[in-house]
């Protein structure tokens, strides 16, 4: 199951391609804001818009993190106002296939778990 050496670590490694993978995508929100631009580069308002019930506080903070992790990258317009556009970097589009994944995985979980252990659902 594990390719290479990387991978047979006694604990947390930042190394670890897995544990690489889980913080790309880590947070509340990040994944939905990676699933927006997965098809193409998108303003902050047409993000809010896309996502409704985020916050501009905590978009404001996953778009940080995403460019800090070099997911996401910025491009401001010049005029006024100042037009900002949020695209993936290649190392942003290189986690398509790993939301996917992610996506095939729960829902095989919620098809196989009884409905009252259903994770995210109150008894």
């Amino acid at each position: 199951m594990v390719p290479d050496e990387r991978g047979r670590t006694v604990g947390p490694d930042p190394a670890c391609p897995v544990e690489v993978a889980l913080a790309a995508v880590s947070g509340r929100w990040t994944t939905l804001v990676l699933r927006e631009l997965m098809d193409g580069p998108l303003s902050f308002t047409e993000l809010r818009r896309r996502l409704p019930r985020l916050s501009a506080k905590v978009l404001t903070e996953r778009l940080g993190e995403l460019r800090q992790r070099g997911l996401v990258a910025v491009r401001r317009q010049a005029g006024f106002p100042t037009r900002s556009s949020y695209t993936l970097t290649e190392a942003g589009h290189a986690l398509r296939p790993l939301l996917v994944t992610l996506y095939t995985t729960g829902d095989a979980l919620l098809r196989l778990a009884p409905p009252t252990h259903r994770p995210g659902r109150l008894r």
